[in-house]
């Protein structure tokens, strides 16, 4: 069975830092497209960052470039977002997704709150 494990989220204060991974297993993770989504209380849900299956292209929004990296490490089936000088406004239930044409798996969702 597919699975996707979300682990690092919590409570950090402003400008701090944290790093959030997505560990898969049950299907091919190297061959999927690697997405972290997250969304604040009120709001829709956004793509936060994305990575291209060898980490040859990462995207972010623009709200989080230059703060935040996307990674993954095949070999450990493991997506990773480090999040640099968080704001209170990146606060929010985060997730983690891998997608490939019409399959797409979903992570439990972490919640991070920034707060002082």
């Amino acid at each position: 069975q597919a699975h996707l494990v979300e682990s690092g989220g919590g409570l950090v204060h402003p400008g701090g830092s944290l790093t959030l991974s997505c560990a898969a297993s049950g299907f091919p993770f190297s061959v999927y497209f690697a997405n972290w989504y997250r969304q604040a209380p009120g709001k829709e849900r956004e793509l936060v960052a994305n990575i291209t299956t060898f980490s040859t292209i990462t995207s972010y929004a623009p709200s989080v470039k230059g703060r935040f990296t996307i990674s993954r490490d095949n070999g450990k089936n493991t997506m990773y977002l480090q999040m640099n000088n968080l704001k209170p406004e990146d606060s929010g239930v985060y997730t983690c997704n891998a997608r490939v044409e019409t399959n797409e798996y979903w992570g439990q969702r972490t919640q991070i709150a920034v707060s002082s």
